[in-house]
This record gives C-alpha cells, sequence and structure tokens, in this order.
C-alpha cells in the first residue's frame, strides 16, 4: 500500500492527533461507566443520578427502597437488523434494589434483594452515533453558559453605566445584584421582584445596620455617655438610631400572653449630629452610636449608605418578611416560612446546585478557596460579590467577557443524558412513593413499585424530538465525523438564532486552538454552530483545553511528557510562541531573540525568555474539514469556509482517486471513522474475497491467555448499505491472500476512501481561461471523457418500505394479484408482491403488490359486471400498491421481508424442538467458556494465595489465605457475578484477572444476546412497530453520471455548476495534445482571493508528471521555490502558465494560460434531485390550486409579480389562461382537457375556486353575497 506522501511540512508535532470521535464515545463510556466496577463508580454519572434519587421512603417512614447498584444487559440486536427493521438500538438497564420495612409489627416483611427492569436505553455504537427507529442519529454537543458568577455592564438611557452580578447555577434559582440610576444596590431572585441589597443581608444573618457596614468596614462606634457624644457633633450617623421596647398582648385564641418586641426610628441614618440629637439618644437608651468612618474606602463605599437609606427593614424579621412579600406577594404566616423561603431558594442542597464548575468559577472569580464539595451559596459568596460590584462601580476592575471560553462549556453527550435521567428517575421516585404510600399491611417486592415506561418514555422524546438529537449528516466519512465533533450553541438552556447578536457569533481570541475559526455554516446559523479544532479535547469540567509545548528559558521541551494542555483561563495568563517560530535543531532554544507571541488578545514580540509555552502544530486552530484544505493559507478565509463546508457534500464515487496535492490528514480521517475494518494484531491474511476478509492473528502468550477468541478472525465487510443521505457504503478489500499486515492497518477502501486515505474527487488536467462564454459566471465546461470514464459517476440508494396491518375492514395482504392491474405491470413482482432482484424500474412501476379490503360502498355497473364474471373478490379490495415515484430510474439491488409469525399445531411443535436445541447449544457453549477460564485462571493463579474473592453480594467464596486450585475454582456456579479486583497480593497478576474475567463477561453477554434473539425469532418472529404485521423494504440502486447541472466544487470554495459536458476532441489541448479535462473561468479567482486553487493546480501537475504525490500542511506547506523546484523537474512550463490550442479549430490561443491537475468533487446537489416537470398533478383541497414542490409533484407559481409582467405585455389571453383553467377553475380545466382529448377549440372558462373561497370566507363573517 504506497500511499507515501512527500511532505513538505516543517514542524514535527511532538504528538499525535487524538481520537476523533473521543468527544462522543469518552463521553458516553464515562457516563454509564460501563467496565468500571460498583465501588469505582463516580459522582457526575448515571451512578450519582441514582444517589441523588434513592433511598425513597414513603410518607410514613415504613418502606425504605435503597438503591445499590445497576447493570446493564447486552443490546438484544445488532445494529444491522435495528437499522433494517426500523427498531432502536438499545440496552435493557437494571437496578439492583433493596426494599425493606422499618415498622417492626409488620413482621411477615422480609428484606428483599431484587434486580429490577427500569426501562431500555438507546446504546451509543462504536461509531458514536446512536439508532433510532432505524435511522442513525447523533447527538450534538451544546455550547451554553457556564454555571457562576458574571458581572457585566449596560447603560441607563441617560448615559449614566450601571453594572450587574448574575449567579446562575447548575439547577436553582437565578440571583442577581444590580446598581441603578440612582446609585442604590438591588437584589433580584429569578428576575422577579427587586429589594434593596442590605434587606438580603438582614436576611442572612447581618441584622443590624452595624453589621452591615462592618462587613464593608465603613462605620465607628461610640458608646453613648453624654461627653463621648458631645465629641462627635458635626459627624454623620451610619445607623439609625432606634427606641426598643417590648408589649405584651393576649391570644384571642389560645388565651396566651405574647411579647412581641417593637422598634421606632428616633433619628434617621445620614443626619448629621447637632447639639439638639444628644437629649434624644440618651432618652431612647441607646448603647451605642454608629458613624460613618471617614477616609477613601467610605467614598467608594458611598452605594452602600445609599441602599441603606431605601432599605425598608430595620431587624431580620423585617426583612424576611419584606422578601417573603415581593416574592409572594402575600405575608407570610410567621418567620420561620419567612425564613424558609431564602433557606430553600440558596441555602439547601435539594433545590439549589451550583455544580462542581460552578462553585469552581465562583472560587476563581471571588478569589476564596471555598471546598468544592459545597454546593450551595454561602454568605462569604454573597458578601464578595457585592463587594466585586461596588469596586466594578467604581472602575477598579472589569466586567466579565461573556464570549470567553472560560465563561462558556461544552455539555456533551453524557451530560445530556444525565439531564434526562434525572427528569426520568425523579418521575419515578415520584410514582414508587405513591404507591408506597397506598400499601398499608401487604407483602410487595421492588418489582411491584416500578413503572418501566416513565424512563423510556422520558428518554424517547429526548432522541426523537430534541434540538440537539440530529439525524446524521452520512454522505462521506467526512461530513460522518464532522457532524459527531460539531458544537451548537442553539438547544434547550443555549441561545436561539433571533436573539443571539453578532458578538456571540464572532470569532473570539479564546477560539484558537480549541474551536475552529473557519468552519462554520452560512446563513442564519453562522458562529452559532461550531466545530472542535483538531487537538482540541473537553476537560471533565467540560471546558475546551488546547495542547501546547512547554517552554522554559527560551528553550522548548520535546517529548510528549512537556506538553500541557491549557483551558482559555489558564491561557489567559501565559505568553505563547507561534508553532513557526524557528528552532535550534540540536537545543530546541529559539533562534531569534525575540519572537512572535500570544498574550491574552493581544499579538505581541517578545523576548524569548519570557515566553511560557509553543503550539503544537500549524493547523492547531483549525476543524477536521479545514485541515484537509492545501494552501489554506493563501485562501480568503470567507472561501476557506465555503471549500471546508462543501467537502462534507462530496458524493462519493465509484472511482474516486485520492488527491495528488494533500495535507497529510487524509488518512487519519479515514481510520478513525470506524466505517473501515483494522487489523487488530499483527497477522497474516487467509482468505479474502468481496464478502469478508479471514485473518490469522500472531498473538503472544499473554494476548492469548486473557482472551476468548480464536486465533482466526472472520472480518465481514459491508456491500450495498444506504446511508442516510441515500449515498451508498459499499466496502472492498485491499489486500491479497497471503499478505502480511501490522496491528491497526486499514484492510478495505470504499465509501470515499482509495488506500485508506480519504479520497471525494478527481485529479482533472484544468486550464484556467474562458471557453465560448459557457464558463460565465463560475460555470464549469468539462470535458466527456470524464462522463465516459465513469470520473464522477456515483452510486444512490433508494429504500422503499410498505408494511401489512390489521384494519377494521380485515387483514390487508402483499400480493401479485392486484385487481384492474394489467399482467405486464405485475411480471416481475413474486407470490408476495415484491419485485424481483434486478429488475429495472421507472416511474410508476410496481415494487411492492398490496392490498387492503374496501369500505362497504353501492357496487358501479362495471364493478357488477366484473364480479359477474370473476367472483367476489375483485370488489372487496383496492389496490394499494407501493410505485416508483415521479421521475425516478434504477435497479432492484436487494428486497426484505419482516414478519411476526403466525402458527398452526404443527408449526408450534417444531418451534418448541426448535427452542430446545438452541437452549442446549447455549447451555453448552457457556460451559464451554465456563470451562476454558477456569483452565487460564489456573495458569494465571498457579502458586498465589487468595486475598479473599467475594461476589456481587458480599459473599466470600474462596477464604483468605487459600490457595487457587481446580476444586476451588469449579465450586464457583456464576463467574457473571464475581468481582474482578485485588484477588491476590501480586498486582500484575490482579490485572491479568481483570482483563480475563473482562473478556468472559463479554462473551457471555454475547451469547445470552444471541439466545434471546433466537428466542424471539422462534416465538415472535421479526419485532416490528407496533400494530405492523409484516414490513417490506425494496432498495432500488441508482448510478448517476454526470451531468449537465450538477454542481461541483474545488477545496477552495471554488463552486460551479456544469454548463457543458464538451467532445474530448473539442476540449483545449497543450502542445503535445494533451486535451485539458475542465476549463474554469479565470475571473472567478482574483476578486475571490482564493488562490490556493493555482498554487495547488501547479503543483499537482508537476505531482502528475512525475507520479508522486504531496503533503502540504496549512501554514506550514510548500513554497513558491520549492513547487517551481519541482516543476523544473518535471520539465513543466514556469509556475504552469503555457500556450493552449482550441481543440476546434486547432489553432493556437493569443495568451497563455495557468494548467495545472485540480482536485474537484461532485457535490450533494444533483439536477436528477431537483429537475422537474408538471403537466397534470394533484390539486390543494380549499383553494383547488395546484401544489407547489417537487416532493408534491407540484406546479411552478405564477405569482403577483408575474401577473403584472403579463398585464404589462397586455397579455389578456395567456393571463386569463394562467390564471383560472392552470389554476383553480374546477370547470373549466375539465371541459379544456375534455376539448384536448377531443381536437376541439378551448372556449369553456367557469369560475376560479378562490372566488368561492372569499365568499365563503364572508358568509363565515355572517356577510350574504350573491352573484347577480
Amino acid at each position: 500500500m504506497n500511499t507515501r506522501r512527500i511532505n513538505f511540512g516543517t514542524i514535527e508535532s511532538p504528538m499525535d492527533y487524538p481520537d476523533f470521535l473521543d468527544i462522543q464515545l469518552k463521553s458516553f463510556r464515562e457516563f454509564f461507566q460501563i467496565e468500571s466496577l460498583s465501588e469505582e463508580k463516580r459522582n457526575e454519572t448515571l451512578y450519582k443520578v441514582f444517589q441523588e434519587n434513592f433511598p425513597i421512603t414513603d410518607s410514613r417512614g415504613v418502606f425504605v427502597l435503597e438503591f445499590l447498584d445497576y447493570f446493564i444487559d447486552p443490546p438484544k440486536f445488532t445494529v444491522e437488523e435495528c437499522i433494517d427493521r426500523g427498531l432502536t438500538y438499545s440496552v435493557a438497564l437494571k437496578a439492583r434494589l433493596k426494599l425493606s420495612c422499618t415498622d417492626e409489627e409488620h413482621e411477615e416483611f422480609e428484606t428483599t434483594v431484587q434486580d429490577v427492569f427500569l426501562g431500555t436505553v438507546p446504546y451509543m455504537t462504536d461509531r458514536g452515533s446512536f439508532i433510532i427507529n432505524g435511522a442513525e442519529r447523533v447527538i450534538v454537543s451544546q455550547l451554553h453558559r457556564s454555571p457562576g458568577v458574571f458581572f457585566s455592564q449596560s447603560y441607563h438611557t441617560s448615559g449614566v453605566r450601571l453594572y450587574s452580578a448574575r449567579v446562575i447555577p447548575f439547577k436553582g434559582s437565578w440571583m442577581e445584584f444590580a446598581t441603578d440610576v440612582s446609585n442604590i444596590m438591588y437584589a433580584y431572585i429569578d428576575r422577579k421582584k427587586k429589594f434593596p441589597v442590605t434587606t438580603l443581608l438582614r436576611a442572612i444573618g447581618y441584622e443590624t445596620d452595624k453589621d452591615i457596614l462592618e462587613l464593608f468596614d465603613l462605620s465607628e462606634e461610640f458608646k453613648v455617655k453624654k461627653t463621648e457624644l458631645k465629641k462627635i457633633v458635626g459627624r454623620r450617623l451610619a445607623a439609625r438610631i432606634l427606641r426598643k421596647w417590648v408589649e405584651d398582648f393576649v391570644d384571642e385564641d389560645t388565651g396566651e400572653v405574647v411579647s412581641i418586641e417593637r422598634n421606632e426610628i428616633i433619628i434617621e441614618r445620614d443626619t448629621v449630629l447637632t447639639e439638639d440629637h444628644i437629649d434624644l439618644i440618651l432618652n431612647a437608651n441607646a448603647k451605642t452610636v454608629i458613624l460613618h468612618k471617614e477616609g477613601t474606602n467610605a467614598n467608594d463605599y458611598e452605594i452602600i449608605y445609599n441602599t441603606l437609606q431605601k432599605d425598608p427593614s430595620n431587624s431580620a424579621k423585617e426583612a424576611l418578611e419584606y422578601i417573603y412579600r415581593q416574592l409572594r406577594n402575600t405575608d407570610p404566616p410567621d418567620e420561620e416560612t419567612a425564613r424558609g423561603i431564602i433557606e430553600k431558594l440558596f441555602f439547601s442542597d435539594k433545590r439549589y446546585d451550583l455544580g462542581q464548575v460552578g462553585r469552581y468559577r465562583l472560587n476563581r472569580k471571588l478569589n476564596q478557596n471555598i471546598d468544592e464539595s459545597v454546593r450551595v451559596l454561602t454568605q462569604d459568596d454573597i458578601i464578595k460579590i457585592i463587594k466585586y460590584l461596588v469596586q466594578l462601580s467604581n472602575s477598579k476592575t472589569d466586567v466579565d467577557d461573556i464570549d470567553h471560553l472560560s465563561n462558556r462549556r461544552v455539555r456533551t453527550v453524557g451530560e445530556q443524558l444525565y439531564g434526562q435521567f434525572s427528569v426520568g428517575l425523579s418521575r419515578m421516585a415520584r410514582t414508587i412513593r405513591e404507591k408506597m404510600n397506598v400499601r398499608d399491611n401487604e407483602v410487595f417486592k421492588p418489582v411491584d413499585l416500578i413503572n418501566s415506561r416513565t424512563l423510556t418514555s422520558v428518554l424517547n422524546s429526548f432522541f426523537g424530538t430534541n434540538q440537539l438529537s440530529q439525524f446524521m449528516d452520512q454522505t462521506n466519512v467526512l461530513a460522518e465525523i464532522t457532524h459527531k465533533r460539531r458544537l451548537s450553541a442553539l438547544g434547550p438552556g443555549g441561545l436561539s438564532r433571533d436573539r443571539a447578536g453578532f458578538e456571540v457569533r464572532d470569532v473570539h481570541y479564546t477560539h484558537y486552538g480549541r474551536l475552529c475559526t473557519i468552519e462554520t455554516p452560512e446563513g442564519p446559523n453562522i458562529g452559532l454552530i461550531s466545530t472542535l479544532a483538531v487537538y482540541a479535547r473537553i476537560n471533565e469540567m467540560g471546558f475546551i483545553e488546547t495542547p501546547y509545548r512547554k517552554v522554559q528559558d527560551g528553550i522548548v521541551l520535546n517529548g510528549i511528557e512537556n506538553v500541557q494542555y491549557l483551558s482559555a483561563e489558564e491561557e489567559d495568563e501565559c505568553i505563547i510562541a507561534q508553532a513557526n517560530a524557528p528552532l535550534d535543531k540540536s537545543t530546541g532554544s529559539f533562534i531569534n531573540r525575540f519572537v512572535k507571541c500570544r498574550e491574552g488578545g493581544e499579538f505581541s514580540i517578545i523576548d524569548n525568555k519570557r515566553v511560557n509555552y509553543m503550539d503544537i502544530s500549524p493547523n492547531q486552530i483549525v476543524s477536521v474539514a479545514a485541515s484537509l484544505i492545501p494552501f489554506l493559507e493563501h485562501d480568503d478565509a470567507n472561501r476557506a469556509l465555503m471549500g471546508s463546508n462543501m467537502q462534507r457534500q462530496a458524493v462519493p464515487l465509484i472511482r474516486p482517486e485520492a488527491p495528488i496535492v494533500g495535507t497529510g490528514i487524509e488518512e487519519r480521517v479515514a481510520r478513525d471513522s470506524r466505517i473501515f475494518p483494522v487489523a487488530e494484531f499483527d497477522g497474516t491474511i487467509e482468505y479474502v474475497d468481496a464478502n469478508k476478509i479471514v485473518i490469522r492473528y500472531e498473538r503472544n502468550e499473554e494476548e492469548q491467555l486473557i482472551d476468548f477468541e480464536g486465533d482466526v478472525v472472520t472480518i465481514p465487510l459491508t456491500k450495498f448499505r444506504r446511508t442516510n443521505q441515500n449515498t451508498a457504503i459499499c466496502i472492498n478489500p485491499i489486500v491479497r491472500k497471503g499478505q502480511k499486515v501490522k496491528k491497526g492497518e486499514i484492510l478495505c477502501d470504499g465509501f470515499s476512501t482509495v488506500e485508506g486515505e480519504l479520497a471525494l474527487g478527481r485529479n482533472l488536467m484544468v486550464a484556467f481561461m474562458p471557453w465560448q462564454g459557457y464558463n460565465f459566471e463560475d460555470a464549469i465546461v468539462i470535458s466527456e471523457k470524464a462522463v465516459k470514464e465513469d470520473w464522477f459517476t456515483s452510486l444512490h440508494i433508494t429504500e422503499y418500505e410498505l408494511d401489512v396491518r390489521d384494519t377494521k375492514r380485515g387483514m390487508e395482504e402483499f400480493t401479485s394479484d392486484i385487481p384492474n392491474v394489467s399482467e405486464d405491470a405485475t411480471r416481475n413482482l413474486d407470490d408476495m408482491g415484491l419485485i424481483r432482484i434486478g429488475a429495472e424500474v421507472r416511474e410508476g412501476d410496481i415494487l411492492i403488490g398490496k392490498i387492503t379490503p374496501k369500505g362497504e360502498s353501492e357496487p358501479s355497473p362495471e364493478e357488477k359486471l366484473l364480479r359477474a364474471i370473476f367472483g367476489d373478490k375483485a370488489g372487496d379490495v383496492k389496490d394499494v400498491s407501493l410505485r416508483m415515484p415521479p421521475s425516478s430510474v434504477g435497479i432492484v439491488i436487494d428486497k426484505k421481508l419482516f414478519e411476526r409469525v403466525k402458527r398452526d399445531k404443527e408449526g408450534k411443535q417444531k418451534s418448541k424442538d426448535d427452542l430446545e436445541k438452541i437452549e442446549s447449544t447455549y447451555k453448552k457453549n457457556c460451559e464451554m467458556y465456563r470451562q476454558a477460564l477456569i483452565d487460564k485462571l489456573l495458569k494465571i493463579l498457579a502458586n498465589e494465595t487468595s486475598r479473599g474473592v467475594v461476589n456481587e453480594y458480599g459473599e466470600v467464596v474462596i477464604p483468605r489465605g487459600n490457595k487457587f486450585n481446580q476444586k476451588a475454582l469449579l465450586k464457583i456456579q456464576d463467574y457473571n457475578l464475581l468481582r474482578p479486583e485485588k484477588w491476590t497480593n501480586n498486582e500484575t497478576v490482579n490485572e491479568l484477572v481483570k482483563k480475563v474475567l473482562q473478556n468472559y463477561k463479554r462473551k457471555y453477554n454475547a451469547e445470552s444476546g444471541w439466545l434471546k434473539r433466537m428466542q424471539f425469532t422462534l416465538t415472535v418472529g421479526d419485532e416490528l412497530p407496533t400494530g405492523v404485521i409484516k414490513l417490506a423494504k425494496v432498495y432500488v440502486a441508482e448510478k448517476r453520471k454526470l451531468k449537465v447541472g450538477d454542481k461541483m466544487a474545488g477545496r477552495h470554495g471554488n463552486k460551479g455548476v456544469v454548463a457543458k459536458i464538451v467532445p474530448e476532441e473539442d476540449m483545449p489541448f497543450l502542445e503535445d495534445g494533451t486535451p485539458v479535462d475542465i476549463v474554469l473561468n479565470p475571473l472567478g479567482v482574483p476578486s475571490r482571493m482564493n488562490l490556493g486553487q493555482i498554487y495547488e493546480s501547479i503543483l499537482g501537475w508537476a505531482g502528475r508528471e512525475l507520479g508522486l504525490k504531496f503533503a502540504t500542511p496549512i501554514f506550514d506547506g510548500a513554497s513558491e521555490e520549492q513547487i517551481e523546484e519541482y516543476i523544473q523537474k518535471a520539465g513543466l512550463p514556469s509556475f504552469g502558465r503555457t500556450y493552449l490550442y482550441n481543440g476546434l479549430t486547432g489553432e493556437r490561443f493569443h495568451q497563455m494560460a495557468t494548467v495545472g491537475v485540480i482536485y474537484m468533487i461532485k457535490l450533494v446537489h444533483m439536477v436528477d434531485d431537483k429537475m422537474h416537470a408538471r403537466s397534470i398533478g394533484p390539486y390543494s383541497l380549499i383553494t383547488q390550486q395546484p401544489l407547489g414542490g417537487k416532493s408534491q409533484f407540484g406546479g411552478q407559481r405564477f405569482g403577483e409579480m408575474e401577473v403584472w409582467a403579463l398585464e404589462a405585455f397586455g397579455a389578456s389571453n395567456v393571463l386569463r389562461e394562467v390564471l383560472t383553467i392552470k389554476s383553480d377553475d374546477i370547470v373549466g380545466r375539465a371541459k379544456t382537457y375534455e376539448a384536448i382529448v377531443k381536437g376541439e377549440p378551448i372556449i369553456e372558462y367557469g369560475i376560479p375556486e378562490s372566488i368561492n373561497v372569499l365568499i365563503n370566507e364572508l358568509k363565515a363573517l355572517a356577510l350574504d353575497v350573491q352573484f347577480e
């Protein structure tokens, strides 16, 4: 396999690309913790969801349902079976629950532990997608605002700056603090009513003015003595002077005497003390007087004084009552209830959760060290937020940048599922509690309390209808990978298209190395949907990180151990050099003393001794698709965006070709797609054909010891499988019998790959010149050779399906005996009504014959005659066969029939015998694997002593100190229940035991899955959607050659439509007689500024002449000198400029043109899908006008402006015809049809139906309209 490319890259990355599908697979695995043991299961996963909702007790506290562990059964059907039958690829989730009774009188109730089925959960395939109802879907990761505190500013209409702080939790109410135009600070809860921030401080424990002022160091305290008071005359009061007393009153209901504390304001805050006030203070029995502190700090905190002035409360009780009234619009029944509202909203972990991320962000922002386990707000948090806001209003600190990636985080599949499971399990917990409450002295088990539909319905609605659960884009390999790596700011809890402003969509400096700055859709979603950069990964908190090489004293440290991932926040404090800064090869130090660096959002030239990190690679900043564009550095960003988007729309060709000029990432894209099988170990190919590859692996002793597979493995190959976009996956082997293969080597090609490299199109000889005006405005002129030799021929497979149901009028049925249909029309149908494989079909042909019972109605004379001749059958049923839709042709390549089992006595007996055979095979296989496991364990554990082997229920199976021998191991009945950790004191042995038990479990699960599947097939038949008795599918393949009207593109955003396919001999040709394959308009280059296509064409020509392939990595690619060097080697004209000759006349063109070899792709926008014409067809029910669009077989709308055009020409007859008989004149169009058939002139026009619609509208308004 010679895929060696000449690489022009000079910068070697110290690390390989991370797995491109890691964002999906890792997140899902970590959420389910599939391979983890019970005690290893961590928080933020499915385990945590269970812990949040269990234990469940009833309202009397008598019954307790505890959660012990969960596990999942293997999937019942394979991925392919689910796609064929329209099922969901899912697993059964089971929980081990323990039900106990605390009531001692309830003696007959025994504590029970039971494994209970909770529901089916859609399961991720090994390619990172989900199969939902037979369709492959992807859960797109969401980029949303991180929990934490955010400080922002806005402007009042008067121009005054207003500041606000918003605390956003993971779960719970929002709290906001904001200043207003009068320099007062208010608190808002859930954006509802506002109240002064000092009221909130009183409510959370800072009861008096003195407490509040001391928080901010704003007050001085003086004792109330006449001599002291005289010293402070002229100073301003900071806190009110209150007179307090106690009043007793009798409670009318109970007759008790109740004491109530009263207070009265004697002197208001901010009053300047005079001699007259001294006596008032002394008479009020106040102990101390609190004055404003004099100094600079006091001026900064003017806002606190102003807020105290506005504060309606004087004590904690009043504050709580005031807040309660603001939130609930009613008085609190008592102080406890009022206190409870604040406690529940922000200080209770049941109702409020900042999450790990929220606490981390809060600590970072407010510079504090509160433990990460404290997930609720603390008093300290609130005070520090208020202090920060005060600093902000005094311009002593900055507001947050909401678009900074430290303030945005990613919710991956796992976290989204976490949210759905939380909803589902909390609903389940509620129903369990209700069921417990109605049980009294009965004996019941955990299974009696669980309704599995609760969880399943929540998950089904998420996977089926959520905005982030999307139908997978499967046009080609790249489209699939990109879709799985996509990040969306839309969706639940995210932004909406209409409200997202320019700033959110714009590129931010923190996107560098994290989000691709190029790949985003054009149109309303621009900037809201982005793609992960090639090296980026998502850390455990959901922030995007990118790797850098460490730099010490101007020396770049090599090796993978010196690569460090940084989040956007960590990066802000570092100085980072570019990847292309010149380095000394031997020492790794910077050659130049001053290097270009990034520091925060600034780009500057800095002394190399100050540099902390260096970029990993020049393509670090872009996504996979953009990394595939060679010479990207010479393209304008807008065109690069189109180029990366259009590669995803490339149709897989039957005969693709790897690009001569690539970037070196092509092989990695094909490998990480997981579509193509790879060798798991080194080995030799024993057999190969179109459908399978057989390999004999060469494994070492340890690999053989822990594995249950044999050395010879058969790999089936996917043939002609339809994708979501109707393209075809057809995989062909690229290995030969007897060939040696290395571990990880790709064994197959197909679906847009060649020799294990991504190959979306073909290399074509191009000339940049006009050709008879046919390539005006980006149109493309292409040689007939491309059509003849099938360069751009693609295969498209369409699936047609029809089901049989039991209707009210009787059973429907598949049959080839269809009433009123000619024998010729049914000649290709089999007895079941399915068309034969290999039949050529076109518009209107029957694919699946089906009849359905008719309703009872009076038969027409013709029907009576037919019944008299043929008996009763013809009249009872009507033809509801599936026919080929308009303007489609193809060849039937496959058909499938699924049905439920219907059996007579004999059939039942046969199925019973088959079941017994299957069960005995299953038992035999399981025993064989068990015996193999015991043999393997005996080898591993030879001479080892047990540390105590325990099963899942905590029972000791092999006691501590015992030797492992055959007798002890044979005693163990179920190895699936054993805990595989710490069997011995030898860690290496323990690791082997763990691996061999995991492999055994995998094998055992596969056998169990097979047994269930076979039992189901024999007893029920094929699993089908509810109500369906039979399901037939027919697959029609169509080979589409390149046509005029098809859209083509290069990799640089240079797109166009094929305008003319020219005979090979008429194309312009070179001096040696070689005709070019494609002619592009040179005017498409200068204004678009995508010069990459010119560089690519010139280097590509040199590559073709020399028989070489090149890799020119982006921002580190071939220079003009290097291109010129290869041009000279190939003996080609400088920079591809040469004279061409006219293929029509043989004359030389006057000017030189640039000639080269360019890589072109055919896009999915094909003329066959768009071309449409209608003569007769369906009409809308109410307006009686023809429907619109190709899918409805509609007509072309003759709208308002088109009518004006005909009016301008005075074409009254044409206009009348268009607006009546060709549209909604029912009588007129029938008469016209009649007249055309008879060959008579069209004379009769009726009234357009739109008049009647208008009249009926008016009648609905009680206006009687009549024609005179």
